[in-house]
């Protein structure tokens, strides 16, 4: 995303989005060239490990003979999102638009300092429910919900209170979110196909009215 007025010297957002858990990896940059793209995916491999795949938009700093040299290297899949199938790339522009309706509200006036608010956005975005998948982001990764600070939610004190008392209960009790990760993590990939197949067909009886309603003006 960019370029944006400059923010320590910072012009471009990139913006990454896990298939599944719509979890969402963002950084402010100086330039949208391919150096930076690359050395911004193999930070993410470092920390998630290789992909499957990749898609992306069919902009230079992502075709190019070193982006592709590199995803040979990691054996990862660079597949390109078209005119005529713009949903491979709808999640990142819903992902772009949310995380730029966040800044617009925590900047306000002062613009030139949006990167320093960047990860407070992907904190609230990580941790808002999205409907797609039936739950958070965050709880999708981690198997279990994100506490606010202390200070600003006084339930997370009872949370902390009650599992620090003991480190079995507590032990146990983080086996069993992470036994039912993957069982979480099914049904969010069942709710986010259920929810894509009721937005088709719903795209789809729209564009069939509008080629009726053509036909029956045609006629007239």
């Amino acid at each position: 995303m960019g370029p944006f007025p400059s923010s320590r010297g910072n012009k471009y957002i990139l913006v990454a989005v896990d298939y599944l858990s719509k979890w969402v990896e963002a950084k402010a940059l100086p330039t949208n060239d391919v150096r930076v793209v690359v050395k911004f995916l193999k930070s993410l491999f470092a920390q998630f490990g290789t992909l499957s795949a990749i898609i992306s938009d069919r902009k230079t700093h992502f075709c190019n003979d070193k982006f592709a040299k590199v995803m040979s290297k990691y054996e990862v899949k660079h597949r390109l999102a078209t005119a005529y199938h713009p949903q491979t790339s709808g999640q990142v522009e819903v992902s772009n638009r949310g995380l730029k309706r966040i800044l617009e509200r925590t900047v306000r006036e002062n613009r030139a300092s949006w990167s320093d608010r960047l990860d407070d956005a992907l904190w609230a975005f990580r941790t808002s429910y999205k409907t797609l998948i039936g739950c958070t982001s965050y709880k999708l990764v981690y198997g279990k919900s994100c506490h606010l600070p202390i200070k600003l939610e006084h339930r997370a004190y009872w949370v902390l209170k009650h599992a620090n008392f003991d480190f079995k209960t507590a032990g146990d009790h983080r086996k069993l979110q992470l036994n039912k990760l993957n069982e979480l993590r099914d049904q969010a990939y069942e709710n986010s196909l259920i929810y894509k197949e009721r937005k088709k067909k719903l795209h789809d009886s729209s564009l069939a009215f509008q080629l009726s309603s053509k036909d029956i003006l045609g006629k007239a």
